[in-house]
């Protein structure tokens, strides 16, 4: 695992001098964010685990002995952090997990807001740290939308054990002291969290699909995503996704799967009775992702609206996952209003 100057300001944050603190902590906040959302699957959680963490770190910094480096013990922190966030609160969820798909558009259902829901991560958050070479997963393919929704169906032990190993290359060893635990548990943790993860993501990742499609095909897809639903253009939009496509729309519960069911939603709702859209490109949880601005009758102000995370799988549109709310935008950067 690479590792960061650390010698002189630990000695200064370990004498209480804050501010070598925060530079002993400042290249590491990134990937420690990107850890507490694989953790807790909400940007949000993140900042005030992270937040957590620093300040645990801080409080019992003179107890660190060197044994390992700061940032190991900071994973240590940070995760123990994290699980007792999860033991407090639960897991996140997407609107898959509440119950079966809706055959026909519904436009009446209220939003869920007493539901933890699974949130975006802007790909500009995600930090350039490299795990050890053994580690298995990409930074980016380890923030996918179906690898950090699949985390949440795993108890907090076996979620920190796999991301832990697989996507930062800890050895059992070295998660056994993070969680104060033997090796023979996390080798069956680890066990336990693979055979699930297999089962929910039998198919390739994110960014294996999107490196074979490449580039120039990508941009047709989001292009025409985008201006379709501009346009209203059903027939446009409907030639993009695969039959099996999925169209959800937390924290709104229904949810639509199968190319008639979201043929439907679509011309019965943003198509037609919405308003008039507008778009910004962005990227979010290694994938591509349309930022949709809305126009009602009477304003010329486009709002935000949703930031619109598509799966993509072939050449075409297989998930389109809308996470609703204005409140997702200024974290990617955008304004919460378009002229």
């Amino acid at each position: 695992m690479s590792e960061v100057p650390e010698l002189p300001d630990l000695a200064g944050a370990q004498a209480g001098d804050d501010a070598a603190f925060g530079r002993l902590v400042a290249p590491l906040r990134g990937e420690l964010h990107a850890h507490c959302y694989r953790m807790l699957g909400s940007a949000h959680d993140a900042d005030d685990a992270l937040q957590d963490t620093l300040l645990r770190a801080w409080r019992g910094l003179a107890r660190f002995e060197g044994r390992g480096s700061v940032r190991s013990w900071l994973y240590t922190v940070a995760t123990r952090t994290c699980l007792d966030v999860i033991e407090a609160r639960g897991r996140r969820a997407l609107p898959m997990d509440l119950g079966p798909a809706s055959e026909r558009a519904v436009t009446t259902s209220p939003m869920r807001t007493e539901i933890a829901w699974l949130g975006p991560y802007p790909d500009a958050e995600l930090p350039e740290a490299a795990a050890r070479p053994d580690a298995r997963y990409e930074q980016r393919e380890a923030v996918e939308l179906a690898f950090v929704a699949t985390l949440q169906h795993l108890p907090g032990n076996q979620r920190a054990a796999l991301l832990l190993f697989e996507v930062l290359g800890f050895s059992a060893a070295e998660i056994a002291g993070v969680m104060d635990t033997s090796v023979a548990s996390v080798n069956s943790a680890l066990q336990r969290a693979r055979a699930i993860v297999h089962a929910k993501i039998p198919g390739p990742s994110q960014q294996r699909a999107l490196r074979t499609i490449g580039d120039a095909r990508l941009r047709e897809i989001v292009t025409g995503y985008s201006t379709a639903l501009e346009r209203g253009d059903a027939d446009a939009l409907v030639a993009l996704l695969t039959e099996d496509v999925t169209w959800s729309m937390p924290p709104m519960p229904h949810w639509y799967h199968g190319i008639e069911a979201v043929t439907d939603f679509a011309v019965r709702v943003p198509l037609t009775s919405c308003g008039s859209w507008r778009h910004r490109y962005v990227g979010a949880n290694g994938q591509p992702a349309v930022a949709c601005y809305l126009r009602s009758d009477g304003t010329d102000e486009y709002r935000a609206w949703s930031i619109n995370v598509l799966t993509v799988r072939g050449d075409r549109i297989g998930e389109i996952t809308s996470f609703l709310g204005g409140e997702h935008f200024a974290r990617f950067g955008l304004p919460a209003v378009l002229r």
